[in-house]
């Protein structure tokens, strides 16, 4: 029995996972930044959900509680505004984590809005 997901959900299939998929965003991918969060992403042709990667390099943080934490707030503040973008129009996305203090959720939702809203009006027009 399959169920549609809530839509504030984060399910596994809106999530990249597989290395190739990383790859090919990492390379081809357009970029931008907001603040202290960098950001790629592209379009698949095949469409399908919209899928994110979150990424906190270990230089930044040694101990991976705090890595931990800033990936659970980027998870959470792109999946509350996940509906910014155009659903099911087969964006990927990476977020990484750019500077060495730890930001509250206030400020980690406020970049992730603002990155949203870029990509929101790049894929809009393309």
């Amino acid at each position: 029995m399959s169920e549609t997901p809530a839509p504030n959900s984060l399910p596994k299939e809106e999530r990249i996972s597989y290395k190739p998929d990383i790859s090919r965003l990492m390379e081809d991918g357009r970029r931008g930044s907001c603040g202290d969060i960098r950001f790629r992403w592209s379009v698949r042709e095949e469409g399908g959900s919209n899928r994110i990667m979150v990424s906190v390099p270990k230089r930044m943080f040694k101990r991976a509680v705090k890595r931990n934490l800033l990936k659970r707030r980027i998870r959470e503040a792109y999946r509350v505004r996940k509906s910014m973008l155009i659903p099911d129009s087969g964006i990927d996305m990476i977020f990484i984590y750019n500077t060495k203090e730890v930001l509250g959720y206030e400020e980690v939702s406020t970049l992730i809005e603002t990155a949203l809203k870029h990509i929101a009006k790049k894929t809009a027009r393309s």
